[in-house]
């Protein structure tokens, strides 16, 4: 199975770079875990913000490889805790099908990929800067293995 974040703005601080391999390099072989910097897209000034999301949204939505489940990193999306996250990837891993996890940019996501989503994620209820979205989520996945295969750096 392969966990791809895809996610707007190339542009990302070492520290980002940094922590998304570090937590990318720990899972298994079987688990891919990999991120596509999407590029922002050429913006006007006369472009206002739900102009922005589309066009965005639309980039991310043709990111997406096959058939591939999406799961929309939103923060009015569904809270899960560890153990509900081990759940869900377990699952994913059961499906058999790629995962692509899609965030936004500074101005969030189009309505049109939250629809397209099979599932909305919320890392809080708190908006975290989408660089720093990158880093939790790989950690994230990273913890709910570990809990899946009583890893050392989880247990109950």
């Amino acid at each position: 199975m392969r966990l791809q974040l895809l996610a707007i703005g190339q542009r990302m601080p070492e520290w980002v770079a940094t922590g998304f391999a570090e937590y990318a390099g720990r899972m298994p072989r079987d688990i891919a875990l990999t991120l596509q910097a999407l590029p922002n897209p050429a913006r006007s000034r006369a472009m206002d913000t739900s102009t922005l999301r589309r066009v965005e949204g639309q980039a991310l939505l043709a990111a997406v490889p096959g058939q591939a489940l999406v799961v929309a990193l939103d923060e009015g999306g569904d809270v899960v805790d560890t153990r509900g996250m081990a759940r869900r990837l377990a699952r994913w891993q059961q499906s058999g099908r790629d995962v692509a996890l899609v965030i936004g940019g500074a101005a969030g996501l189009d309505d049109a990929v939250r629809e397209r989503a099979d599932w909305v994620w919320s890392l809080s209820p708190l908006t975290f800067p989408h660089m720093l979205v990158r880093v939790l989520v790989a950690e994230q996945l990273y913890r709910a293995w570990s809990l899946l295969n009583n890893h050392p750096y989880h247990r109950a």
